[in-house]
């Protein structure tokens, strides 16, 4: 069986059917059916923007943020699309934080769908900084599909490194 491991804790059922795909040569026409259109958020000014817009629109009263990049020193192979980072400094008898979000550069061939997944994932993490139940509530406010995308991402990433190799 061809390795998943970016679906390694899903059930057995799930792990076979894409296996099935994978096997049939049908797992990225699959995805391409699902999400036909490619985005124009292809720069981080652009990605910048978006996530704004996004934070905007669902947590308005949180700190702002201060940088939003694509970072091509983010591999997905290491378990990491995206990355929130808080910085705290002190500055004179004040602390000044900076909320910064980094997103992995496979996001930019990536469908919307996928690149909101991962832009309200790291919205997310301002307000809740460990992945427990109330970050992927958070999570499921912003993007109700919130689950599925997560994985259909995952499938994506497989089909990739299925290039690859």
């Amino acid at each position: 069986m061809t390795s998943l491991r970016y679906i390694s804790g899903y059930s057995a059922e799930s792990q076979q059917q894409v296996a099935q795909l994978i096997d049939s040569n049908q797992l990225l026409p699959y995805l391409r059916s699902r999400y036909p259109t490619a985005h124009q958020v292809n720069n981080s000014r652009a990605l910048y923007d978006y996530t704004q817009q996004l934070k905007n629109q669902f947590i308005k009263k949180s700190p702002p943020l201060n940088k939003v990049v694509y970072d091509g020193k983010i591999i997905h192979a290491d378990r990491a699309l995206g990355l929130h980072t808080y910085v705290g400094r002190v500055q004179g008898n004040k602390i000044k934080s900076k909320n910064e979000i980094k997103i992995a550069e496979v996001f930019k061939r990536l469908p919307l769908d996928m690149l909101k997944m991962i832009v309200v994932h790291e919205l997310a993490h301002i307000k809740e900084k460990d992945h427990n139940k109330a970050l992927y509530q958070l999570c499921c406010h912003m993007e109700p599909r919130y689950h599925q995308l997560e994985f259909d991402t995952r499938l994506f990433l497989t089909a990739i490194d299925l290039a690859i190799d």
